[in-house]
């Protein structure tokens, strides 16, 4: 589940200066009888050109058995959507559309709501629900399977692209567990929002068509208090090149040690090899082209899956994404980011930053994610070793590694704006992170100053160079702020009695604890800076922030001025580096307050800032929708949202520099 906690209670931010009952089934044909229907000339609905490939090739579960449970052989079982109660359109996002040639006709048409909530299948679709498992926090759980998503079938359109249709909360699987196959309003507005965000930000992602809300309630706990709310039931649409992931070859794992659970599909070494197949001539036929030799063919498609994942999770890394549930049922075969849940964009720079308020041991931290991702790629060998040895596979892992390194340390020099590459590269950009850390620096909004200041040498540089380390300065986080997020969540005299713990038995502590010891020790460090933050004021603050910022700046000077030495044009040199920085590091991010903004509106029946969201996150690297404010600006904003000016004093401000709000310092996901 997720939710959003504040500690507002009816107050909500209001952003007007943002520019920019029957159930009708056509007939399924049998899977014997697909065939592809007419070109979409027109964009129509009834006219999408469905060739269901993965329901031919692969086996599928056709029983129909209610309820939920194991079902072995299968990589897919025939669905039938729930249908809502009066679907009505939240919002939709016509870039994503335009994948299934569908027209502006066609998706302002009273029916759009009802066949891309379920209520109505298309000619051609075929409902049917993907069978995986997964290892979920370190951990086999066994079969997991789509509980709430469906696929609907793959659309070919006139550029001969095949995309997987998918709808998420339309009701009910074989792997729905204990859940009803439902997602509310608020979580699939924030999975629509960000998969279109992670895709305008130029990162490889399943997209979001549409997002559809009805008359129908479910029941959530929101907090896990007790205290259950009566949300709306909420489809998206999804569309991607497959939403075949890492779990879906562990439906064959023998029984794990640690949980005693095993795959549905154990000891059906044909079915695997019938997988690998269709994967590797589907989604890597150049591969299939280049290697005859069947297993040197696996050993190489592993290898690009390896490549892809691990410049997958370095564009992550560098845009400060978390995504917050990193188990293997959750990574995309083909290196896409797949299944948004519990994300968040990193605001204040923290290495330890988890986004996840259920990843009490911060198991998929920032810092985390690129060896979480190799870990996971270490399951899916093991999940394939029967059709290729873990001994052909397990050298592989060093290109992951050495593919992410060259992916990171590329995007990074691009944020600075280094044509060149320079040894004391990586140096540099870790002693920015450095700085960013202990001046708890907004991550995105630093990255993006650094491009107001000039080159050396060029006449403006000294006054430019100065300005932007007010600027830097002023984005970080002031004295209340850091306060309210260092407040340790438990007593302080409990911290101080299990620190004596820890200094006696660690082993012991670490059983007690549930092996929750990243939480604890987060709460101990918490303790520590509260103490130190009591002897400084706010002058303090700031003038400690400015000198361990101009040190830096001195490094980055020093790097700038050997770049602009080779060249006999400084002006054109900066504008070509201004304009390489200013397309890579974003003027806007999801961040979670502005998300929240959006839900409370649309739960109110507003979706209007949906679409202006929408707009803006398709413009990721515009600033016509991002007016930088000056530095004397910042500061009068920043001091009077600190002495409690209303939120709609400071609308400018939340979409100029997005710094943000002290209310939104509260917000958690889980």
């Amino acid at each position: 589940m997720i939710c959003l906690q504040s500690n507002r209670l009816t107050s909500s931010l209001k952003f007007k200066n943002i520019c920019g009952i029957f159930y009708n089934i056509y007939p399924i044909s049998a899977m014997a009888q697909n065939k592809l229907h007419t070109n979409n000339k027109d964009g129509a609905l009834q006219d999408l050109k469905f060739d269901n490939l993965a329901l031919r090739e692969l086996p599928v579960d056709t029983s129909r058995v209610p309820g939920s449970r194991q079902v072995s052989g299968a990589c897919f079982s025939l669905v039938t959507p729930t249908p809502v109660k009066s679907p009505k359109v939240v919002g939709v996002s016509k870039s994503a559309l335009s994948l299934l040639d569908l027209s502006d006709n066609a998706i302002e048409s009273k029916d759009f709501a009802e066949y891309f909530s379920g209520n109505k299948i298309m000619s051609g679709s075929e409902p049917a629900s993907h069978c995986y498992c997964g290892h979920q926090f370190g951990y086999f759980s066994g079969q997991l399977g789509d509980g709430a998503a469906m696929y609907l079938g793959e659309v070919v359109n006139k550029s001969k692209q095949r995309w997987e249709l998918q709808l998420k909360g339309s009701g009910l699987t074989p792997y729905s567990r204990t859940a009803d196959g439902r997602k509310v309003l608020r979580s699939s507005i924030r999975e629509f929002l960000c998969s279109e965000a992670i895709h305008n930000l130029g990162i490889p992602t399943t997209r979001a068509g549409s997002c559809i809300t009805s008359d129908s309630r479910v029941i959530r706990d929101i907090f896990y208090d007790g205290n259950p709310k009566n949300e709306q039931c909420t489809v998206i649409s999804r569309i991607a090149e497959t939403f075949i992931r890492f779990g879906s070859f562990e439906i064959f794992k023998p029984t794990d040690e640690e949980t005693g659970r095993a795959g549905p599909s154990v000891g059906q070494t044909d079915l695997l090899h019938k997988m690998l197949k269709y994967v590797s001539s589907t989604f890597f036929p150049d591969i299939v082209e280049r290697f005859p030799d069947e297993e040197t063919k696996l050993v190489e498609m592993y290898r690009e899956i390896c490549h892809k994942t691990a410049k997958l999770v370095a564009k992550w890394q560098c845009v400060g994404f978390c995504h917050g549930v990193l188990n293997t049922d959750n990574m995309s075969i083909v290196g896409l980011t797949i299944d948004y849940g519990p994300f968040g964009f990193m605001e204040r720079y923290d290495p330890n930053y988890v986004c996840n308020g259920s990843d009490d041991g911060g198991r998929y931290s920032y810092k985390n994610q690129p060896d979480i991702c190799e870990w996971n790629l270490k399951k899916l060998a093991e999940a394939i070793k029967e059709a290729v040895p873990l001994a052909k596979t397990t050298p592989v892992h060093d290109d992951y590694r050495k593919v992410y390194d060259a992916e990171y340390i590329s995007i990074m020099r691009q944020k600075l704006g280094l044509h060149k590459e320079g040894e004391q590269d990586l140096k540099l950009i870790e002693d920015l992170l450095k700085t960013m850390e202990e001046t708890s620096a907004d991550f995105t909004n630093t990255f993006r100053s650094l491009s107001s200041m000039s080159l050396p040498g060029m006449e403006n540089f000294s006054k430019s160079r100065g300005e932007t380390i007010k600027l830097v300065s002023l984005t970080c986080f002031n004295l209340q702020e850091l306060k309210t997020i260092y407040k340790p969540r438990m007593n302080p005299q409990q911290l101080q009695s299990i620190l004596a713990l820890v200094r006696e038995n660690p082993a012991f502590l670490q059983i007690m604890t549930g092996g929750r010891m990243g939480m604890i020790m987060t709460e101990m460090n918490n303790l520590e800076k509260m103490e130190k933050l009591d002897d400084m004021t706010e002058d303090s603050l700031k003038k400690e922030n400015v000198e361990k910022w101009t040190k830096w700046f001195d490094k980055y000077e020093k790097r700038l001025a050997d770049e602009a030495s080779v060249s006999n044009n400084l002006v054109e040199l900066n504008e070509n580096r201004i304009s390489m920085m200013n397309k890579t590091n974003p003027a806007f991010i999801l961040r979670n307050c502005v998300a929240q903004n959006a839900i409370e509106e649309a739960e109110n029946g507003n979706y209007g800032e949906v679409h202006k969201l929408l707009n803006l996150l398709e413009h990721p690297f515009d600033e016509i929708h991002v007016t930088k404010p000056s530095t004397q600006e910042i500061a009068e904003t920043s001091a009077s949202c600190q002495q409690g000016v209303s939120d709609d004093d400071n609308q400018t401000m939340q979409y100029s520099l997005n710094k943000t709000p002290m209310w939104a310092l509260q917000l958690k996901v889980t």
